[in-house]
């Protein structure tokens, strides 16, 4: 080996014990094994229903909520927000609830991907989280994230048994129930909104204008 060869060698293995590499198997594993076995910090007391903690901070964040009981009741419910509104009898939803008898309550539904056409968008959500009156959407084929993203109007069908307490719990149920983390995790609390001119609040900014949640008791 010439010299220069091996000084190249020597400040290589100088840097590969400073960086760790001799060791990174070891450290991945301790890595893995934190992740593996989380530990929560504080959590807030939350001693109302997790359903109405749920509703209360979505209605402070400005979203509209009504509970119904199931499945017909909510496409009703639906119809009815609409009309009460003017926005017509079309929307967009996502194919998870493509089934639901919307025809019957006199709504023509597209399902798939929003467009810019598309006023209103109607989807389901993962979970809902009560300490913030947040929703938890994940994109995938069946839950496109236009849906709840791109129309001015957003309605979401919750399903009561799916509030969590804690962010952290819905990352519990995420690992617990899909494993593989989806490709955007979508989190919604109530309608878009800046204050960007003269710290004056404006809604619909980025996004819908209107969030209306349709608490679910089963579906």
């Amino acid at each position: 080996m010439t010299d220069n060869a091996s000084a190249r060698a020597e400040i290589l293995q100088r840097v590969s014990r400073g960086v760790g590499k001799a060791d990174f198997a070891a450290r991945r594993a301790a890595a893995e094994a934190v992740l593996a076995t989380p530990v929560r910090g504080p959590q807030p007391a939350i001693a109302s229903p997790l359903a109405s903690r749920f509703q209360a901070r979505a209605e402070s964040l400005a979203s509209t909520v009504e509970r119904v009981a199931g499945p017909a009741e909510a496409v009703a419910a639906v119809a009815q927000y609409l009309a009460a509104r003017g926005l017509g009898s079309v929307a967009v939803v996502t194919s998870d609830i493509s089934e639901f008898d919307w025809s019957g309550s006199g709504l023509t539904v597209r399902v798939g991907a929003a467009v810019d056409a598309d006023l209103v968008g109607i989807s389901s959500c993962f979970c809902a989280i009560a300490e913030t009156g947040t929703l938890m959407l994940l994109s995938g084929p069946e839950t496109p994230a236009s849906v709840s993203l791109l129309p001015k109007t957003h309605i979401a069908l919750v399903l009561l048994s799916r509030v969590v307490t804690t962010m952290e719990d819905a990352f519990a149920l995420l690992r617990r129930e899909q494993g593989n983390v989806p490709r955007a995790i979508n989190f919604i609390s109530g309608p878009s909104r800046t204050g960007d001119i003269e710290q004056t609040i404006v809604l619909g900014a980025h996004g819908p204008c209107a969030v209306h949640l349709v608490l679910v008791e089963s579906l």
